[in-house]
């Protein structure tokens, strides 16, 4: 990609004027130049080397131990380099990836149905709504088909046909058969894989582990990152580590909605951190929602819990066609009563549109009356995922196979049998493709901050198609950055530092000064009563459609509980011991200066695209509408201060290898 970005791109005046300062533009100088198809060979050979003995000099923190920062630590460990790896959980195998179901993406063609690496390069962009870096795509098409070699001999314990070959099933947004899979939990299975790759590297001495130890500030020394300040969450102790570099793999910011399919710890401090000090945080109003998820069913619920997209293979949605049906039994509701609505609208993919057209036809559905389920608010938010036709087809020990411990989940849950009864489901936050914006090399505007996984913008666009995150998770961790990173190192090894450098310093008093501000309020307000009231804010106004009135109302409702935070928080302990309140209490401070961010982001964009349907840009038919000629662009925005407004560069969005055109699925 050579997308260098024009002083006169965008619009000559944003919805979003008066919120946020224009900046320079941007561009992603490390992709080089020439066919699409040879830019990663070339960047790989084109990076230095750093040798063995060196590599024993150099010190990488990791923070995250996912599959891309697990990966990562694993990689880099085993080549010699000494690793520090952080996550927040007691183990490195509760990381939020083990709750990936479906599958993971790769281009290998095992069914001989057509698939390549350019078809998977094609389909990833398309899905994304044209919105994503087109180099970087095309090299994560490449790595797919090394990550299942990587896999299998680990002893991932893909699903096998008969004859003992890989088995794949299909994904929204594809036609071709291209995900591997391991029953409903492959997302564990992976990760066991990457854990063991990283346990044999804490055996091996490069590699040092520290549970229960949480990120809460980034360590910017004479222009380079060089450490975090952590926080070990059961003693309470603050603690300073230093390195050479600072990778962040710390995952997404979904439950910056509270409700959403992440696990409640799941949090945006890590880059939120790191855009505080520099970092450029890129299209963060980008978010995913998730068509397949357990309704919502009161206000005491704290999660929603995801239904894998695979069921949608062979699972057929539905809702009834009068309103008046809605409360019957749907065993009792005859076919010709029922609409089928994603394959009526779509014929071509039906059931496996992306994900954002799934989930905004089962919020139209809803909205005229004809959802099911209970009453939430004003309307039944829930569609029939209803598998009776696969199981007369292929029959019950098939089905049981092939999603068994999803329909048990589904049954622990609901109290209701899915082999008898359909299924509801309905959207929920999931994922983000919005985060801190990287180059090529997934390295950050800061030097020596690399940030792989969820936690950068780089690879879905405005919508993410099924079973791509683990595929970029693992490819980032095994085969892309450990290549680039590399290039950085070639400098090492660098000018070492101490915990008496003034940045360290000043980093550590600031980190323990907002512990202290925290304890101190002392007002009537608990944190969970701000992360619900955030919660409802952001999907009322910032969720699956938005409004330049919306969104403005939305900006000065999060300002006003900004203002209210910070005088009546009340936080109960004390800082020098294990005190959850206290932790939730950054997290969510955190997520309130993001969520305006966000809406500014959204208000900025004045254009549907991927899962972001803005109500004044619409076709006639209800479609999303993009606007090619003034958003072609990544919104990366730099930290303002704290009484400053954002300031937005923009990096140009150029495709060389692919044509723009409005998505149709049709």
């Amino acid at each position: 990609m050579t997308d260098t970005l024009s002083p006169e791109s965008g619009l000559e005046r944003s919805d979003a004027a008066g919120y946020f300062t224009p900046g320079e533009p941007i561009r992603d100088a490390k992709a080089p130049a020439g066919p699409i198809s040879e830019k990663w060979t070339k960047r790989r050979f084109e990076a230095r080397l750093v040798n063995p003995a060196n590599r024993r000099k150099l010190s990488v923190i990791i923070v995250g131990t996912g599959l891309a920062g697990g990966a990562a630590a694993a990689t880099l460990g085993e080549a010699g380099y000494q690793v520090k790896s952080f996550c927040y959980q007691d183990s490195p195998r509760r990381a939020h990836s083990i709750a990936a179901q479906g599958g993971i993406n790769a281009a290998k063609n095992y069914k001989a149905d057509g698939d390549s690496v350019e078809r998977l390069f094609y389909d990833t962009v398309k899905g994304g709504d044209y919105r994503s870096r087109e180099a970087n795509v095309y090299r994560l098409a490449e790595e797919s088909v090394n990550i299942i070699d990587q896999c299998v001999a680990q002893g991932v314990p893909f699903a096998r046909e008969y004859g003992g070959l890989l088995d794949n099933r299909s994904f929204g947004g594809v036609q071709v058969s291209r995900t591997f899979y391991a029953r409903g939990q492959t997302g564990q299975q992976l990760l066991l894989g990457a854990y063991q790759a990283l346990e044999r590297q804490v055996a091996a001495g490069t590699v040092t582990t520290y549970t229960k130890h949480e990120m809460l500030e980034l360590i910017v020394a004479d222009g380079r990152t060089r450490g975090i300040i952590a926080r070990n969450l059961v003693t309470g102790e603050i603690e300073t580590h230093l390195a050479d570099v600072v990778v962040l793999a710390s995952g997404g910011y979904g439950n910056v909605f509270f409700l959403s399919t992440n696990a409640m710890g799941s949090n945006v401090t890590a880059t939120w951190r790191a855009h505080r000090k520099g970092a450029y945080m890129a299209n963060p109003c980008y978010t995913q929602i998730h068509p397949t998820c357990i309704p919502v069913s009161g206000e005491h619920q704290s999660k929603l819990t995801l239904m894998s997209e695979s069921l949608r293979n062979d699972g057929r949605i539905w809702v009834p066609k009068r309103a008046e049906d809605c409360t019957k039994d749907p065993r009792e509701i005859p076919e010709e009563d029922r609409d089928y609505y994603l394959e009526r609208i779509y014929p071509s993919f039906g059931n496996l549109v992306p994900r954002d057209i799934a989930s905004r036809q089962a919020k139209n559905v809803c909205d005229e009356g004809r959802g099911v389920g209970p009453m939430v608010g004003d309307f039944r938010r829930g569609v029939y995922l209803d598998f009776s036709d696969a199981i007369e087809r292929m029959g019950r020990a098939a089905v049981e196979e092939k999603y068994g411990n999803l329909f048990d989940m589904y049954a622990r849950i609901t109290g209701e049998d899915p082999y008898e009864v359909p299924m509801r489901i309905y959207p929920a936050v999931h994922y983000v493709m919005g985060g801190l914006w990287v180059d090529y090399d997934l390295e950050s505007n800061l030097k020596g901050l690399f940030v792989t996984g969820e936690a950068n913008f780089s690879d879905h666009g405005a919508n993410r198609l099924g079973a791509s995150a683990l595929m970029q998770g693992l490819a980032d961790g095994y085969f892309v950055l450990p290549n680039t990173i590399r290039d950085y190192l070639a400098d090492g090894p660098f000018e070492k530092i101490d915990e008496s450098h003034p940045a360290v310093v000043e980093a550590r008093r600031s980190v323990e000064e907002r512990i202290e501000k925290f304890l101190s309020i002392n007002g009537t307000r608990s944190v969970d009563s701000f992360h619900r009231e955030l919660g409802h804010i952001m999907w009322e106004y910032c969720g699956m459609e938005r409004s330049e009135e919306g969104l403005r109302k939305a900006i000065d409702m999060i300002r006003e509980l900004k203002r209210e935070f910070w005088s009546n928080l009340r936080v109960l302990g004390t800082a020098d011991s294990l005190n959850q309140s206290l932790e939730k209490a950054g997290r969510v401070a955190d997520f309130i200066e993001l969520g305006e961010l966000m809406c500014i982001d959204a208000l900025n964009r004045r254009e549907s695209c991927g899962g972001h349907f803005r109500a004044e840009s619409q076709t006639e038919d209800g479609e999303a509408l993009r606007d090619d000629a003034n958003f072609a662009y990544v919104a990366a925005w730099e930290w303002g201060g704290e009484d400053g407004q954002p300031v937005l560069h923009k990096e140009d969005l150029v495709y060389e290898a692919i044509e723009m055109k409005q998505r149709s699925y049709k």
